[in-house]
């Protein structure tokens, strides 16, 4: 059991790793300033090609469900996400995105009806304040819209989880169909803005349509995938306690690809946020808060002991710094 859990933990985490590599991918190789149209890139055709493999659509309420996850998940995420970044410096707004796993606990104990422990506000607060020595840089006043964004797109992210968490999936739909389902819904709620803001799609020589077809496929498709099914066998709350691994990754990728060097202090926060990080996972099971309504019935991961169970058995079914 401890060692599927591990490998369940392992995997998961591999989503928030790749989007830490979308940094170098869209300075290095992607046109310059056209996040809007990355963001579509990313989602949509992802999702056209989950939806063709699954060959599930979604029936009655979950027309609606999709189009919410997909709307908080991606469709919202990844325009604050670029608005911040542009506005404001990126360490900073990889520092706003670290305090995830705290808008996840408070939204468990409201949705969930999960009271978050002191050993989880401890994590998460250790979690970001390691992720501010990493990515923090001498900056100037910070842009309040561009503030805004970045607490919006964490807290769209943050809801999005615990909403996917609570509603589960129908029966007889793994979280291939899901995850195709909801970058689908995304990619088509970009794509008027993209349109709109942008215009028309921009020339692509070689390395762009390679960096695309690598955001689309392994930083999307494939990611989306293990994040999605993690969601539905771990807590939200441990799910989320991976997401610093994000700019962690990007740190190193920076180092390792970029010729950017690490400070000893960048190098003591990388060690408390990936502690932070291990401790997320470790934490005991929230205690139930009497009062909010259980998750649907329908869905297969409805609870703690379910996931024990569906874990030991099945290991195969199923952020501009993600």
């Amino acid at each position: 059991m401890a060692a599927n859990r591990a490998a369940l933990i392992a995997l998961t985490a591999l989503a928030p790793a790749s989007w830490g590599t979308t940094y170098a991918v869209t300075t290095e190789f992607l046109p310059a300033d056209r996040p809007l149209f990355t963001g579509l890139v990313r989602a949509l055709p992802a999702g056209l090609l989950l939806l063709a493999l699954a060959r599930v659509p979604p029936r009655g309420a979950w027309w609606w469900k999709a189009t919410v996850l997909g709307a908080l998940n991606i469709g919202a995420f990844f325009p604050l996400l670029f608005l911040s970044a542009y506005r404001m410096p990126g360490g900073m707004a990889a520092v706003v995105g670290s305090v995830g796993p705290l808008f996840v606990a408070g939204l468990s104990a409201l949705l969930l009806g999960q009271r978050p422990t002191a050993r989880t506000l401890l994590a998460g607060t250790v979690a970001a304040f390691g992720v501010s020595l990493v990515v923090l840089r001498a900056a100037g006043a910070l842009d309040p819209l561009g503030v805004l964004a970045a607490f919006a797109s964490t807290a769209s992210m943050s809801t999005g989880t615990v909403l996917t968490k609570r509603w589960g999936r129908p029966e007889g739909v793994g979280p291939l169909a899901l995850t195709g389902w909801q970058l689908t819904a995304g990619g088509l709620l970009v794509a008027p803005l993209a349109l709109l803001v942008e215009g028309a799609p921009p020339a692509l020589d070689g390395p762009a349509v390679g960096g695309y077809l690598y955001l689309a496929l392994a930083n999307t498709a494939v990611a989306y995938w293990l994040w999605f099914r993690g969601i539905g066998r771990l807590t939200a709350t441990q799910v989320t306690f991976l997401g610093p691994l994000s700019p962690l990754t990007a740190a190193v990728v920076g180092w390792a690809a970029l010729g950017e060097a690490l400070t000893p202090v960048q190098l003591v926060g990388m060690a408390l946020a990936f502690g932070a990080t291990v401790a997320g996972q470790a934490a005991p099971r929230p205690r139930t808060v009497p009062g909010p309504p259980e998750p649907s019935r329908t869905a297969p991961f409805s609870s703690a002991e379910e996931n024990g169970r569906k874990d030991s058995m099945d290991l195969t079914a199923p952020a501009l710094r993600r």
